[in-house]
């Protein structure tokens, strides 16, 4: 069977590999999983934040150039950005922080390549970015407004990291820090001694963007033979209490052990694409819908290397199935992600970064396009040179099939506050799997960014 591929939801982490690195060569549903270019070493999550006060305005001017490598090659991305954020002290025990961010793709202006839908929701765009109040009270704080919460230890995977929206129109290739989107949330943390606890209200949810039909990464669902595909405008919930998320995390550190275990009820920041048949053209529809989440997460220093899990439970989202009988395209199923990591710090300035990750469904479905058992990897390996240069290669495979993303690239610190990279994103894979689908978009990059 031939169907065009795509990524109907971004999902879990291991759907990277998972979900849509698709079964029996169809693209599969979810993408979780995104890979950061910048690894971190272990949060300790029970230590309290420190309180800045600095009110000087900061942020960063940016030009991000794509040009695609593939026949017909063509500029895909001419876009100037721009943040600009403050914070302050208002008081003893309160603070505020906003924030800014300003985008003009020109490539829009210089090819008639996209429809106008496509030149319109990406050509300028405009977003609100962390600005909310602080309040200390004691071991408490309560911080109120649009915030990014982060609760993920995996490097460049988006398991445990449920909370956050994120920018899907370039798929996962972005930073973490450009695709994260953050949420209106009303958020209480408790510190004492090794001990943290969080509760989190989300009473107006943001969800995934995920761009229009004929955009570059837009994620196209597979069509049967002999039938088109249609795509109905995005249908979001309500903003109502009804359909407001609420979560809470506990966090442990013990003899160098950050352990944590969180529970999060919500509406899903990534679409389910509903199908309608009619005729010989399948409608679909991006629709979102209440999930539950339970997850936790472990990472420990053992001197040179670092050990990193999580594991996260969801239960009520939705896959696309490819019987053209079911009424509606899609299914219920139960999924557990985990993921384990070691980063190793090598001589000479560099660092080396393994993890497998895997997506287990629990009663599956055989009509769902993954395999009951969606098993992936990642490596990921910077060197130094200098204080100026520095060189990073990222690989992505699946360890059912063979389908991988590779993204090499250097960087060069030219001056104080300055820097230029370059890099190439190259896919590979069956026409149907998560990155062969991109077979056709490998990618050369560049970007110069100034920061104050």
């Amino acid at each position: 069977m031939k169907a065009r591929s795509s990524i109907a939801n971004p999902a879990l982490a291991i759907a990277l590999v998972a979900l849509a690195l698709g079964t029996g060569g169809v693209r599969a549903e979810s993408l979780d999983a995104l890979f950061d270019d910048e690894p971190s070493p272990p949060a300790k999550a029970t230590t309290k934040p420190e309180q800045k006060s600095d009110s000087a305005l900061k942020g960063f001017m940016q030009v991000e150039l794509a040009h695609r490598l593939n026949s017909p090659t063509h500029w895909s991305k001419l876009r100037t950005r721009g943040e600009l954020g403050t914070q302050s002290k208002i008081g003893s025990g309160l603070k505020w922080k906003a924030s800014l961010r300003l985008d003009y793709d020109a490539v829009f202006d210089l090819n008639n390549r996209y429809p106008s839908d496509v030149k319109h929701n990406q050509q300028a765009t405009a977003r609100l970015n962390e600005t909310y109040l602080d309040i200390g009270a004691g071991a408490w704080d309560f911080r109120l407004g649009r915030q990014h919460v982060i609760w993920g230890e995996m490097v460049g995977l988006y398991f445990a990291d449920v909370v956050s929206a994120r920018d899907m129109r370039e798929f996962v290739l972005p930073d973490f820090d450009m695709q994260r989107i953050p949420q209106w949330a009303a958020r209480a943390e408790y510190f004492k001694d090794e001990f943290h606890a969080e509760l989190l209200w989300v009473p107006v949810a943001t969800y995934d963007e995920i761009g229009k039909p004929g955009a570059e990464f837009f994620p196209y669902q597979p069509a049967l033979p002999g039938f088109s595909a249609r795509y109905r405008t995005e249908t979001r919930p309500s903003r109502n209490l009804k359909n407001s998320n609420y979560g809470s995390r506990l966090t442990w550190l013990k003899n160098g052990w950050d352990v944590s275990g969180f529970y999060y009820h919500s509406m899903d920041t990534q679409p389910t694409f509903y199908r309608e048949i009619v005729g010989t053209t399948m409608l679909f529809e991006p629709r979102h819908e209440r999930i539950s989440q339970w997850g936790g997460t472990l990472s420990k220093d053992f001197d040179s290397v670092v050990l990193k899990g999580e594991g996260v439970y969801t239960r009520g989202r939705r896959f696309g199935v490819l019987n053209p009988v079911d009424v509606d395209g899609v299914v219920a199923q139960n999924t557990l992600d985990w993921a384990l990591g070691l980063e190793f710090t090598l001589p000479a300035d560099a660092r080396l970064n393994f993890q497998v990750f895997q997506r287990a469904f629990h009663d599956h479905d055989p009509d769902i396009i993954p395999e009951k058992h969606e098993d992936g990897y990642s490596l990921y390996l910077n060197k130094k040179f200098g204080s100026r240069w520095e060189a990073q290669a990222t690989y992505i495979g699946s360890l059912n099939r063979s389908d991988w993303l590779l993204r090499p690239r250097v960087q060069w610190n030219f001056e104080k506050n300055w820097r230029l990279l370059a890099g190439v994103d190259i896919f590979k894979g069956p026409q149907l799997g998560l990155f062969g689908q991109y077979e056709n978009r490998d990618r050369a990059y560049s970007e110069i960014r100034y920061s104050f």
